[in-house]
Parts: C-alpha cells; structure tokens; sequence
C-alpha cells in the first residue's frame, strides 16, 4: 500500500510518502496562512511524488472526529476547525483520507511499531509546549464521547488551577527561568536542562520532575495500565526517564500504592511518530473496505 502522508503543525508541515512498509521522501514546509493556502500546498507536494496513492493519512491538531472527519478543539491554526475537513480533502486529492489527533498519532505508532507494540493496555504522556496524551486499552485509542480521552494536559495540579500543561512544560519552565534570572536573554529548555546544577536552574528542573510525576502517578492510578510512555524531545534526555520512574514508584509507596508496578518508558519514535501514526490510522480505518 502506497500513502500519502502529512502531519500538520503550527509552524510548520511535514510530509512523506509511505511506499510498502516504509516512510520515504520526508521534508516540511512552512504551515500556510490560509485553508486555500494549505489546500495548495498539499496538491504541489502530492504532485512531486511518481508513486500511485491509495490514499491520504494525516496526522493533525485538535479533538478529531474520526468517524465524522471534523476536528474540533482548539490549536495553533484555527481555519482547520469545525468542518467537514475529510470530505472536502476527499474532493481534493480523489482518494480516501483519514485523520487522527497528534499525540494519538504518536500513540498508534508506537502500538503498531514501537515500546508499546507487546502490551495491551498503556498510556501516553507527550511532552512540548504542553503535555499531549494518549489512552490505548485493549491495544485500540480511547478517546471518549466528547474526545477529551488522554487530553491529561488539562489535569489540574494545584489550588491555583494551574494545569499539568503549565506546570511542566519545559518551554514554560525555560521562560520563568528566564525572567527570574534576569539577564534580558530568553534560555530555552535545553539550556535549562543542561544547567541543572546551577541553584535557579535546579529548581525548575525540580519543578518539572515533581509535576511531570504527579501527573504520571495520577494517570497511572486512574487507568491501571501495563505501560506508561513518555514521548517529546525531552524523552531522550539522558536520565529523564529513569529520575521519573524514581520519583513516581516514591508517590507510589508514599500512598501504600506499590502494587502497581506499571513500566515507565520513553517512546521509540520521536520525528516520525505522528507520520507513521497517521499511516497506522489509515490501515486500520479502511481495513475492511
């Protein structure tokens, strides 16, 4: 089976060509300004391509309606919303497309191909300039009557109302690190992370461990999962995980919870994810037609 294959992002978009078993001919461009912008750019880019199609998969933004090929939500490009998107991109391309969230992308593939692909139960914690998530039960998504299954972002964890999105992400955290230390440069996460044993540094470092194991233990004692995955750039950090799993197996004792022995992982795919997701997404959809 040969795809077409988009995943569609608030800068930019990147696509590939699924050609058999395999993604090819990976490259983005900048995420057009305009629905007819975007519905432009993905005709010229189809059109490079010398494979013959059986059908579009695309990795997207917002609460997706799988079956009425709407998405709903909110996200960085607000013309993609609430419309009958997969019927209009149908008419465009001639072929069959589906559509499915990001982090639920991210998820499918690591069902289909990554560290969840040998258990049945596991959730997703997807972290960027928010946390994303994802629930798998009986190695199929979950995403609820109103979609907001595995939208774990917006758990609130603390008095102030300040959600687990805020609270951890590592974009958030580089900011009020910036601001607290004053020296008029902006410091992104990476060189927060790296100064960790600077005195401010740690503490937002902290910050993020404490938060992010909340989270994950919160997950974790709702859901009772085999698996839990942790997906992101941060994912790949040296030590991430393992602090994690640390912090979150000492929530576990602290609460006489310590039967619950669910593995804390990071994600194998991190580029390719929400690509090889929306390929998964694809499959299993038009299985039976």
């Amino acid at each position: 089976m040969n795809l077409f294959v988009i995943d569609i992002g608030g800068s930019s978009i990147k696509y590939a060509e699924w050609d058999g078993d395999t993604l090819v001919n990976k490259r983005s461009q900048p995420t057009p300004a305009s629905w007819e912008g975007m519905k432009a750019q993905f005709m010229s880019e189809i059109n490079k391509s010398s494979l013959d199609f059986s059908g579009v998969a695309i990795s997207s933004p917002g609460s997706v309606d799988t079956k009425a090929g709407i998405i709903y939500g909110l996200s960085a490009i607000d013309y993609i919303h609430r419309f009958e998107i997969r019927k209009e991109l149908e008419a465009l391309f001639g072929l069959r497309v589906a559509i499915q969230n990001d982090a639920n992308c991210a998820a499918l593939a690591e069902v289909w191909k990554g560290n969840a692909s040998t258990v049945s139960n596991s959730a997703f914690l997807i972290i960027g300039s928010g946390v994303g998530g994802a629930i798998v039960l009986d190695r199929k998504l979950y995403a609820g009557p109103h979609l907001f299954g595995g939208e774990f972002g917006y758990m609130i964890l603390n008095e102030k109302r300040q959600t687990f999105s805020e609270l951890t992400s590592p974009v958030n955290l580089a900011k009020s690190y910036s601001l607290e230390k004053g020296t008029g440069e902006d410091y992104d996460a990476v060189h927060l992370f790296d100064s960790e044993n600077e005195a401010l540094a740690k503490k937002y470092v902290d910050q993020f461990y404490a938060t992010l194991a909340i989270g994950a233990y919160n997950v974790l004692v709702s859901l009772d999962v085999d698996r839990l995955l942790i997906g992101g750039g941060i994912s790949r950090r040296p030590g991430v995980v393992e602090r994690l799993d640390q912090e979150v197996k000492q929530l576990l004792s602290a609460q006489k919870a310590q039967d619950l022995t669910a593995e804390i992982m990071s994600c194998r795919f991190l580029d390719e994810a929400n690509l090889i997701g929306a390929v998964y997404q694809f499959v299993t959809e038009f299985a039976e037609s």
